[in-house]
């Protein structure tokens, strides 16, 4: 019997090598994808560990998240991943406390509004909405009922949409806390368009923006931040069982090997690593390091500044220089505190930008039931992050211990809980260089052009949540395109070559 062309297909894809620099959840999923279909993958990770921003750490005897700690529920993409790796049962969902506002007038906190978008809100009048806008806010914010709308063009500029319509004080105490808890960014630079798609259209359609924003909403009134899930014993589940499933497939991930850089050799790759033993390579004397591995096809899959410095010299066309990214500290306490019991200020706290160190809180054992058992008693998983566009974590030049200190005065004071040094029963500090978030302005642009460098060089890819934009529920989906376009471009023209 003769060879058909899925034959062809197979041999051809057992033949073939793929090369994935970066082990984070982008990198993973890229690899898995691609090994699938019977290519030999070998994924390169500098770092000791997998998973990038997904990570857990042991305080105080428990496992937590001290990275990424859940995904949205929007498109069901990452939802789908889970339950392809069978972690279906892990999945939990947020307790309904909602997360709150702090940094009001005379250090005051106040509950989130339910109903708005981006922290517009579509009621100024609603007493949730004036207790943190005051009557003044109330009535500045009701004036975007009586501004005509704009019928030519459209604001893009999500802060300047915003301070028009409704004022400062929706923007400052309502917005401003969303975008930079959520994105990192001011609401000047927040894409509208991007951010919100269709609030534009609607505030044409509706007169307002509160009306947009009803619209938008049709109805629903869930808590600010409850549209998330995340996974029983901690997100770094799915970076284990993703690491598996590559495994099992035949894939190799080499942790602490250093990619310095790629060089396209006819049809094939040649990736420099810095560590020979690492990269499973033995020394080249004659080349004075390592020699290279040898790859059919390569995928980049690191953060903007990495992967512009290792992809600009194979792709002419992509612009080496990356935007400044945000830069995040996360110091994740465990803490002993009756006060905290009754989760005072619900699941977590944004703050005002400009009113204290800290931009935001996770009030873990508050908003997850399985955090909650594990720690058990009057334990309590807090975790405050430091940092945004444009500003240094206020934690970036003290030790750990100094950094631990803060964090705790910083809890206590957006919870409006007495948390004394002696509570503190142990502590874990991250850094993280944020990417750009996809919804600031010209981002996509950027983003786009990126893209078409690289994929004008044939053989080669690049995903990661610098290209994709942050979180998991625009990650995944990216990283599968992407994967599907590599291998799909390798295995299809070989067999048609072949045919």
């Amino acid at each position: 019997m003769s060879e058909g062309p899925l034959d062809r297909l197979a041999a051809q894809a057992r033949q073939k090598h793929v090369v994935v620099v970066g082990g984070g959840v982008a990198g993973l999923v890229a690899a898995w994808e691609c090994a699938k279909v019977g290519v030999r993958v070998t994924v390169l990770e500098q770092d000791p560990r997998v998973g990038g921003v997904v990570r857990s750490a042991e305080i105080d005897g428990l496992v937590l998240d001290v990275g990424a700690e859940s995904y949205a529920t929007r498109g069901g993409t990452v939802r789908s991943l889970v339950d392809e790796l069978g972690l279906s049962d892990a999945v939990t969902t947020p307790r309904p406390a909602g997360a709150w506002v702090a940094g009001l007038p005379g250090g005051a906190a106040a509950p989130l509004p339910r109903g708005g978008v981006l922290g517009i809100p579509d009621n100024p009048w609603a007493p949730e909405v004036r207790r943190i806008i005051g009557w003044r806010g109330a009535w500045r914010a009701y004036l975007d009922r009586l501004r005509p709308p704009l019928t030519i063009g459209h604001q893009q500029s999500l802060g300047a949409l915003v301070r028009s319509r409704m004022g400062a004080r929706v923007l400052d105490r309502l917005v401003a806390p969303v975008t930079s808890g959520v994105y990192s960014a001011r609401p000047d630079d927040i894409d509208v368009d991007l951010a919100a798609p269709g609030l534009n259209a609607a505030l044409t359609r509706t007169g307002s923006l509160s009306g947009a924003v009803a619209e938008l909403r049709g109805g629903r009134t869930a808590a600010p931040g409850s549209a998330v899930e995340g996974l029983r014993g901690g997100m770094s589940t799915l970076v284990d069982a993703l690491a598996e499933r590559v495994r099992e497939l035949g894939g190799e991930i080499r942790t602490g090997a250093r990619v310095t850089g790629l060089q396209a050799t006819g049809e094939a790759w040649d990736v420099h690593v810095a560590d020979g033993e690492a990269a499973g390579e033995q020394p080249d004397a004659a080349a004075g390091g390592a020699s290279p591995m040898r790859a059919d096809a390569v995928i980049v899959a690191v953060p903007e500044r990495a992967a512009r410095e290792l992809l600009s010299p194979v792709a002419p066309l992509l612009d080496r220089e990356a935007a400044p990214a945000p830069v995040v500290e996360v110091v994740t306490l465990v803490v002993d505190s009756a006060a905290l019991d009754a989760a005072p200020r619900g699941s977590g706290v944004l703050t005002v930008p400009g009113t204290g160190p800290a931009k935001a809180l996770t009030h873990s054992t508050a908003k997850w039931e399985w955090v909650a058992a594990a720690a058990g008693g009057d334990r309590h998983v807090l975790r405050v992050s430091f940092g945004a566009q444009g500003e240094e974590p206020a934690t970036a030049a003290l030790d750990d211990d100094a950094a631990a200190s803060l964090a705790l005065a910083e809890a206590a004071r957006v919870l409006g809980v007495e948390l004394g040094a002696a509570s503190l029963r142990g502590a874990q500090r991250e850094r993280y260089a944020q990417a750009q978030p996809a919804a600031t302005i010209g981002r996509a642009a950027t983003t786009t052009a990126a893209r078409g460098a690289v994929r004008a060089v044939a053989g080669l890819g690049a995903t990661g949540a610098w290209l994709s934009g942050t979180g998991l529920a625009q990650v995944v989906p990216d990283a599968r395109a992407e994967a599907e376009r590599v291998r799909s471009a390798l295995l299809w023209r070989e067999t048609a070559s072949g045919a």
